[in-house]
């Protein structure tokens, strides 16, 4: 309904329905660009106006995909105590979603778990991202030290791209093991799972804040990065 009171207001068709779906109409796509260029002057105005305060006002927009739902709206909510007055916001979603928005530059700073791949961003590790195995804590191999991988392999895997909750629970219910980030076990009581003393394991990886190249970071947007790479790491933080 809105995008039909905005065709009218202009004076021509921003959208088109093909069969079940709405696409932008070649006038749709170029007020969709003219709109994203006034968010940038209106971002900019906001970070020149932050600067002439201080921290004392300012938006910090936040992105992260799923797994990083563990540690990221605790990491954000410590950081918006120490500046109230900054208005804060946290989207999290699949990394597909997560990348159409760096694309778009419609965020100010993004947590993966890895810099994606041709795309020119600012990348910054933040913080460790160790990576485990996980099994059902009355597994066989729960109590084994030292597995080889050849063990391992025998083991039937789960594969992430079920999502992380899927996993945890078809894990539990003895259906197989799989390698997951250990922060992924913040939210559940000890010993629920097991994390198996396996040759190689924990693989030490990263969480990355992105942003994209050229962009000017708001104050608020350095001031969390800051943040982040100031604060002392904690166990599974």
């Amino acid at each position: 309904m809105q995008m039909k009171k905005l065709s009218e207001m202009v004076g021509v068709p921003l959208i088109e329905q093909v069969g079940k779906k709405i696409y932008l109409t070649e006038d749709g796509q170029e007020l969709a660009q003219a709109t994203r260029e006034i968010f940038g002057i209106m971002d900019r105005f906001t970070t020149l106006a932050a600067e002439r305060q201080g921290l004392k006002k300012g938006q910090l927009r936040l992105m992260a995909i799923t797994t990083a739902s563990y540690f990221a709206p605790r990491l954000l909510g410590e950081f918006a105590k120490l500046y109230p007055g900054i208005e804060v916001s946290l989207r999290v979603t699949n990394k597909e979603q997560v990348l159409a928005s760096i694309a778009n530059n419609l965020d100010d700073l993004y947590l993966l778990g890895q810099p994606p791949e041709g795309m020119e961003i600012e990348s910054t590790p933040i913080m460790d991202n160790p990576i485990i195995v996980l099994a059902a804590p009355d597994h066989p191999l729960a109590k084994e030290k030292n597995i080889s991988l050849e063990r391992l392999a025998q083991e039937p895997w789960l594969m992430r791209e079920k999502g992380n909750e899927a996993i945890k629970q078809a894990i539990l219910t003895g259906l197989g093991i799989s390698a997951l980030s250990r922060h992924t076990l913040t939210l559940n009581q000890p010993g629920q799972f097991a994390v198996l003393d396996v040759q190689g394991y924990p693989i030490l990886r990263h969480w990355y804040a992105i942003y994209p190249a050229g962009r000017q970071m708001s104050v608020a947007a350095r001031a969390f990065l800051d943040y982040l790479l100031e604060r002392p790491e904690q166990e599974n933080t």
